[in-house]
């Protein structure tokens, strides 16, 4: 019996994938066909899928010509596959030539020829286009425009800014620019915010009165309350509203709660979590622009790994604060302590105040480091008593999580449905915690 395998996203699969399968069919008498991740697809860049693996899966099911089909999920595998399985042929399309005649070593490599005039790519750059506008004054608005640039059908069409001289050069080309997000809302879909948490509440009203769907940075509001009734608001309207921090769309980040979350360190006894910036420092005199200070900047981000990890039913919970909000030049510092039923955790944030930035999970049997900076992971180490046990792992992370982040939200706008990375008992909690900073409860102050 001859064995053919052969591999793909298959999204939104068309004629020209059947025809590709029935080719490779043709080879010989047992077709393995492999279907690719969602966390391997993001690993090689390729973010722009439309349907999920599970869809996918059944799309080549429901053709028929699959004897088997596997999930790909890490680079490397299609040699560990062709032996497994004892593949005698590889078939792949003609527009990979050349890339996989490597696998010649372990057996014939056939390039087979696409059908002409379609492909997944066309099919997803004729949907309606998603016109996207910018609302705040984060220096990363700026990335938020670069990874735009890789999701199929979304423009960033402008921005509205309290300051517009402060906009980078490509900021300042965008057909919309205005100080007046009302302006900016005649002419968008849907928009990204990243300002004073402060002023989520209002400007995530005013979006949605206006029918536009939101992408915002953490927190919504500064009480969990004012955040569900924003939430029920855009349910009621059928808007997407969804949180936005990068780190939660990294590939590694996710992995790693994954295995941290299935008992890979034992049972998890302590996070602590570290964001620093000197960014803004009382020797520099050139500051310009909007400084949130330590909490507003690095908060949300700090307090992710807790609640992904612990979890949001904390028995208590301690703010500790040195200087005062956005006051950078003397060092905004602020440290919060968790006590859970049988863990605890940690996260410090500042700007112009300088610590090492690393993750740092605790278990009964190991522990987990990410290096600095560990927001940007794409990599990190389970460490073991024995270091000749210690495990590295290594993700490709592309645009900081920002791209992901967008065509997640673009998929949540296509679907009518949210698949924010971030749970609602999450975005609750960050609501709370947040929300006590900003209203000066439960802090304890420090000179």
């Amino acid at each position: 019996m001859t064995k053919v395998i052969t591999y793909g996203t298959f999204d939104l699969l068309h004629y020209g994938h059947t025809n590709l399968l029935k080719r490779a069919k043709d080879l010989g008498d047992y077709l393995i066909v492999g279907v690719t991740a969602e966390a391997y697809d993001m690993a090689r860049g390729k973010i722009n899928v439309k349907q999920s693996l599970s869809e996918r899966i059944e799309n080549v099911r429901e053709t028929g010509l699959a004897d088997e089909i596997i999930v790909e999920e890490y680079e490397g595998q299609k040699i560990d596959d062709i032996r497994r399985y004892g593949a005698d042929i590889f078939a792949i399309g003609s527009d990979w030539k050349g890339k996989f005649d490597y696998l010649s070593d372990y057996c014939k490599v056939v390039y087979l020829d696409r059908t002409k005039g379609i492909s997944s790519t066309e099919l997803r750059s004729e949907e309606r286009k998603l016109s996207v506008g910018l609302i705040g004054d984060a220096s990363w608005l700026d990335k938020y425009r670069m990874q735009a640039r890789f999701v199929n059908g979304m423009e960033i069409e402008g921005i509205a800014t309290p300051d517009t001289t402060m906009l980078t050069p490509e900021l300042s080309e965008l057909p919309v620019i205005t100080s007046d997000i009302s302006d900016l809302l005649q002419k968008v879909d849907a928009v990204v915010i990243a300002s004073d948490p402060s002023l989520h509440e209002k400007q995530i009203r005013q979006a949605l009165e206006a029918g536009k769907h939101v992408l915002c940075e953490s927190p919504f509001a500064l009480t969990p309350e004012a955040g569900d009734s924003l939430v029920a608001y855009a349910q009621e309207r059928g808007l997407v509203l969804q949180d936005a921090i990068k780190t939660a769309y990294s590939t590694a980040f996710h992995r790693l709660v994954l295995l941290v979350k299935g008992g890979k360190i034992g049972k998890v006894v302590s996070v602590d979590a570290t964001c620093t910036s000197l960014r803004y420092s009382k020797t520099d005199d050139s500051i310009t622009g909007a400084n949130w200070g330590g909490m507003g900047e690095w908060g949300p981000i700090a307090l992710l790994p807790i609640f992904q990890i612990l979890g949001t039913d904390y028995t208590s919970s301690q703010i500790i604060t040195r200087g005062e909000k956005g006051f950078v030049h003397e060092g905004e510092f602020t440290k919060i302590d968790f006590v859970y039923p049988s863990a605890v955790a940690s996260m410090k944030v500042a700007t112009g105040v300088k610590s090492e930035g690393e993750l740092v999970i605790s278990g009964t049997d190991a522990y987990v480091y990410v290096p600095a900076p560990w927001w940007k992971t794409d990599y990190f180490e389970i460490r073991y008593e024995n270091p000749a046990d210690n495990k590295r792992y290594f993700y490709q992370l592309d645009g900081e999580g920002f791209r992901f982040e967008l065509i997640t939200f673009a998929q949540a706008i296509a679907n009518g449905a949210s698949n924010s990375y971030i749970s609602r008992d999450i975005s609750r909690s960050l609501c709370k915690i947040m929300g006590e900073y900003y209203l000066g409860t439960n802090i304890l102050q420090i000179r």
